[in-house]
Order: C-alpha cells, then sequence, then structure tokens
C-alpha cells in the first residue's frame, strides 16, 4: 500500500542520499530472512527459494532505479541482504562466499539489477511499450 505521503513508501532524508531508505529495506529483508531462516527445517528448497524471491528480492528491486549513481558503499548493504538471501537458499555458512550461488539462481548483484533494471525502462521507452 502507498504511503500516505505520496512517496510510494521511499523514504527520503534531507539530502536525498537515500541511505535512510536503503537501511529501512536491509532492515525489513533481514527480519524477514531470519524468519525463514527459522522455519527453513519445514520447508524444500524450491519453497525457500520462492518465498525468498516474494519477501526479500521484490522488496530489493521495488523502486531501485532510484539508486542509479550511488557508490557501492551506499549499496552495500543491499548487496549484503542479497547475499544472506542466497546463503538461506543454499544452506551456506556466514563466511561461505555467495558468486557461485548468485549464479545458479541467476540473481544479477544489486548494483546490476539497477542498471538491468534501466534498461528495461529506455527499451520500453524506445519501443513505445510504455505507458503514455
Amino acid at each position: 500500500m502507498p504511503d500516505p505521503t505520496g512517496n510510494l513508501s521511499v523514504h527520503l532524508d534531507s539530502q536525498f542520499s537515500l541511505k535512510y531508505h536503503i537501511a529501512k529495506v536491509a532492515s525489513f529483508c533481514h527480519y524477514h530472512l531470519r524468519r525463514l531462516c527459522q522455519i527453513q527445517c519445514c520447508m524444500g528448497k524450491e519453497v525457500t527459494i520462492r518465498l525468498v524471491l516474494a519477501l526479500v528480492i521484490l522488496r530489493l528491486d521495488y523502486c531501485n532505479s532510484l539508486l542509479a549513481g550511488l557508490p557501492q558503499s551506499t549499496l552495500a548493504p543491499l548487496q549484503r541482504v542479497q547475499n544472506a538471501a542466497a546463503r538461506l537458499v543454499f544452506e551456506l555458512g556466514a563466511r561461505d562466499h555467495v558468486t557461485a550461488s548468485l549464479i545458479q539462481l541467476y540473481w544479477l548483484p544489486v548494483h546490476w539489477r539497477i542498471q538491468f533494471k534501466l534498461c528495461c525502462i529506455m527499451h520500453s521507452v524506445f519501443y513505445g511499450s510504455c505507458p503514455a
């Protein structure tokens, strides 16, 4: 449901750095990852993947085109969330590398996801398939 202030649940700070928004998204996602971790033994891998996609990855992708051009240090909390999600799906330890897991899940790193979304938007604009 959209925020009553009209900003579509994007949390803005006084400098428009979006750090507050990123912190809120990361906090929300980590909360759901912790809850999923508690019930993971009752779920299969496919169910875990679907729940992680629905509760975490979609939240990372929501309005992420606003994050274009931000430095990697600002986007780092979101990348940590994505890494934690991959660790949950593959039951990896906290120090295990996740690059191969991200590739196996076909998940682009956060900064590339942002670029991909911008490219999709521009493709829609160029070929006239976006709303007027």
